[in-house]
């Protein structure tokens, strides 16, 4: 399993928004997913779940969510086993970034990524030769 690139939580939840403040930022998250070689992990699928489920401002019911997981894990999608709970802890430690952010960091290493699509770290910068964009920035 490789991937070029691998996207964030945020994205996928993002692309499945129903929120009309979120729009923008959903079509730009569906880009993503319709145009690039991407990769995801099982933290990303139980992030992503429980988001939508409980945490946005328009829930989506549970056989919903489930639908959308199903058709997400048909992507390169990395398990979470102990070598990338050790590189994530390395990866946060070094870094200096919460351990969830690491593990996703390693998840998207271990996928052969070399992009990481999110909001949540720093825009433009590498993580442990990961480089991290921001797909909502203005260009």
């Amino acid at each position: 399993m490789r991937a070029d690139s691998f996207l964030d939580t945020n994205i996928l939840v993002y692309a499945v928004s129903g929120d009309p403040d979120e729009a923008a930022r959903k079509a730009r998250a569906l880009e993503l997913i319709e145009t690039t070689d991407f990769g995801i992990s099982a933290q990303v699928l139980q992030e992503f779940y429980v988001t939508v489920v409980r945490k946005i401002a328009v829930p989506l019911p549970p056989v919903d969510a489930l639908g959308w997981v199903e058709q997400f894990a048909m992507f390169p999608c990395h398990p979470i086993g102990p070598d990338t709970v050790q590189l994530g802890a390395e990866i946060s430690e070094t870094y200096r970034i919460s351990y969830w952010d690491g593990a996703i960091l390693a998840a998207a290493q271990a996928l052969g990524a070399r992009t990481l699509f999110t909001e949540d770290l720093n825009h433009g910068q590498d993580y442990a030769g990961v480089r991290v964009m921001d797909p909502f920035l203005s260009p």
